[in-house]
């Protein structure tokens, strides 16, 4: 069984997504899969030699045709075949993450694990038949952002396929699987989505952090059927988790691989402090909806207007300022009002 060096030349910031495995540690490597029409390009799947009498997989990749070959022909340069497989460890619900999961299964026999979390939202997808972003529409509305609910829902072509959303063969919480002599603690970091979970194996000291801990971006949050009633909130205390653990190479879902967990929730923490800030100048001394906050704020590290987003990206965009204008209100620096359904929001008196 050959096994690639590691080849970092392949695999700087800007060409992380380009196919073929990147072996990131003795037995560990990183596969990019790629994503249909997806800002992101790809994401990683992670397989583990040595652990059982097959691969494990962190993660499953979104079942097209496409990421099925990516993986087959990543897996025979490491010398391993689909056949082997035993295992899939899915950190979220996300169908980028999960839907390749179950097909494998169906095609193989893997085991699929999953977070409890996710177990009301896979029950409402199966329930209301669509991957539509029920729970984010709802919120544009609460914005007061009705035409850009229903541009967002014309996007929607009602090929819902139910089949892809079963149910994973064991759902996990807060524990710790053994593979051999080999160790990863489950621990649960709601916020993305309710049922996000993490990896992590300290022994080799790695962190398969999923879309919860990204090296580029910030993940959205709540952007889930059904989500709690404080997911940024939820987010922040899941990062603030991962400062209680020790450090770790970062292998995240969504981008290259990064020295350090520590260093990189720092600088979301930080973002979110200062995202805060911004929300809270943004209201002035008016009272305002999350979508007119929103389109007061620069989006992305290029901080393009909200105007130049397109529907979807707009969409998270006021979901987002929502999320942070009712931790701001949680926190006791803003207040909120309803009339007429739409939630709007001032500053809180001192």
């Amino acid at each position: 069984m050959t096994t690639p060096t590691t080849r970092p030349h392949r695999f700087d910031r800007g060409r992380w997504a380009q196919g073929g495995p990147e072996t990131v540690h003795p037995g560990v490597h990183r596969v990019p899969l790629p994503l249909p029409e997806d800002g992101l390009r790809a994401v990683n799947v992670y397989a583990l030699e040595g652990l059982t009498d097959g691969l494990v997989l962190i993660d499953g990749g979104w079942s097209i045709p496409e990421s099925r070959k990516a993986l087959e022909d990543a897996l025979a340069e490491l010398g391993h075949d689909l056949g082997e497989i035993s295992h899939i460890l899915v950190t979220h619900i996300h169908r980028d993450h999960y839907t390749q999961a179950v097909e494998l299964r169906r095609l193989l026999g893997s085991r699929v694990y999953l977070g409890a979390g996710e177990r009301r939202g896979l029950e409402l997808l199966g329930e209301l038949r669509t991957d539509e972003p029920v729970s984010s529409l709802a919120t544009l509305r609460r914005a007061g952002a009705h035409d850009l609910a229903e541009r967002v829902t014309a996007t929607y072509h009602g090929d819902f396929d139910a089949t892809v959303w079963e149910a994973p063969d064991r759902w996990l919480r807060a524990e710790e699987l053994r593979f051999g002599d080999a160790r990863l603690t489950v621990i649960p970091t709601p916020g993305h989505t309710q049922g996000h979970v993490v990896y992590f194996d300290q022994a080799r000291g790695l962190l398969f952090s999923g879309d919860h801990v990204l090296p580029h971006i910030t993940p959205s949050i709540g952007f889930e059927l059904g989500g709690p009633a404080l997911p940024l909130g939820d987010y922040l205390d899941s990062l603030t988790l991962m400062t209680t653990l020790a450090d770790a190479r970062l292998l995240p879902a969504h981008g290259p691989v990064g020295d350090s967990v520590h260093a990189r929730v720092g600088e979301l923490l930080t973002h979110h402090d200062d995202r805060l800030a911004e929300t809270l100048a943004a209201l002035g001394d008016r009272t305002r909806t999350a979508h007119e906050v929103a389109g007061e704020l620069g989006w992305t590290r290029r901080k393009v207007t909200f105007a130049d987003l397109g529907a979807f990206d707009q969409m998270l965009a006021v979901n987002e300022t929502a999320a942070h204008l009712d931790v701001l209100v949680a926190r006791g620096r803003a207040r909120r009002t309803q009339a007429d359904g739409v939630d709007r929001y001032a500053v809180a008196a001192a």
